[in-house]
């Protein structure tokens, strides 16, 4: 039986293209192990998938003064002990790695006992973790088309982000029922992010009277956003947050209007939806939402407003030019290389796998 190891971690985005690939990876009939910082956000994700997890010592890389910039480093030297065993004891046929500061020890352990990496990228250019990691890659898939100029000749895969399987599998009409909307009316789904996008919320907010004059509005808005005062508008449904009927309110909706973090981006156009990208300012972070949404702008997936431009009329403007002409995101979406991100990666794992 082949086995793969997997890795990944800090951030739920670099665990659940992990989980999408697992399906996949048990058809195979794959044995799968997951290494992992002892106590992060993964541990817990993936023991819900019954993999079997272990824990290393993790530090962090920063490019600023910390007083952990000294302890951190012995941290980082006791968790590649920690993989060098864990490595050499299962003799994986190849590793996966979604990066996060935890993979980088891993991904050096693979490459001491020569098991072959493939390493996964999600934003438009490589962060710290993935820059050390990508010398000892074999492969190295990744969102963005313009990736690709960031990554060593001949290693770079188009893949697009792996989805999980159950996503795509939504049912509109549950999704209808669920907000009591009508099916003959156009729907709009609002995501901000599990706290919520402050701007955004009070731009739809502030929009309600016109959109719903042609529009269903399902607005996810954060936890603790909830606005009590417009809970009964016909046509109008707020959640803080959704998580397993997720898949049906993608399913009913026709434009999607949100934030533009990688993942969140990535299953927009996996389920081929026209969107709206809102991204989080420069000031807050950097920048990345930013060359993300303008990568979707580009490929004829999404329109773009800057969060310093947002206001209630604008918004209004550009749902109803995103809806007019659905069809021609849709189109560019569908003659995209990357719709099947998880097929293509499966296949670089077996070709890997097919060569040992």
């Amino acid at each position: 039986m082949a086995k793969i190891l997997l890795t990944g971690g800090g951030t739920a985005g670099h665990v659940t293209p992990n989980i999408a690939l697992l399906p996949s990876l048990r058809e195979m009939g794959m044995e799968i192990k997951y290494i992992g910082s002892y106590d992060g956000i993964e541990k817990k994700l993936i023991e819900e998938q019954g993999i079997s997890y272990v824990g290393i010592s993790s530090g962090k890389f920063r490019r600023y003064m910390s007083a952990k910039n000294f302890s951190d480093p012995f941290r980082v030297i006791k968790g590649y002990k920690e993989a060098k065993k864990i490595v050499r004891e299962y003799n994986p046929d190849v590793l996966f790695s979604k990066g996060g500061f935890v993979s980088v020890p891993v991904v050096l352990a693979a490459k001491k006992y020569k098991v072959p990496v493939i390493i996964h990228e999600s934003d438009m250019t490589p962060g710290l973790a993935n820059k050390i990691s990508i010398p000892y890659a074999a492969k190295i898939c990744h969102n963005f088309p313009e990736t690709k100029e960031h990554l060593p000749e001949g290693k770079a895969v188009l893949t697009g982000s792996p989805i999980r399987k159950e996503l795509m599998s939504g049912n509109r009409l549950a999704g209808l029922n669920m907000c009591g909307f009508s099916a003959n009316k156009p729907v709009l789904m609002v995501i901000g992010g599990s706290l919520g996008a402050a701007a955004v919320n009070e731009a739809v907010r502030g929009s309600l009277n016109e959109l719903l004059k042609k529009y269903q509005i399902v607005h996810l808005c954060g936890k603790g956003k909830i606005d009590d005062s417009i809970n009964d508008i016909a046509g109008y449904k707020q959640y803080e947050y959704i998580k397993d009927e997720l898949k049906d309110l993608f399913a009913m909706s026709d434009v999607i209007i949100s934030r533009a973090g990688a993942n969140a981006i990535c299953e927009i156009q996996a389920l081929k939806k026209p969107s709206i990208l809102i991204p989080l300012s420069a000031r807050a972070s950097r920048g990345d939402q930013i060359l993300n949404a303008n990568s979707f702008k580009r490929q004829g997936f999404s329109e773009i407003i800057q969060e310093e431009d947002l206001t209630a009329e604008l918004l209004i403007t550009t749902v109803d030019k995103v809806y007019e002409n659905r069809n021609k995101y849709i189109s560019a979406i569908e003659a995209s290389p990357c719709v099947n991100a998880i097929d293509i990666i499966i296949g670089l794992i077996k070709d890997i796998v097919s060569k040992k």
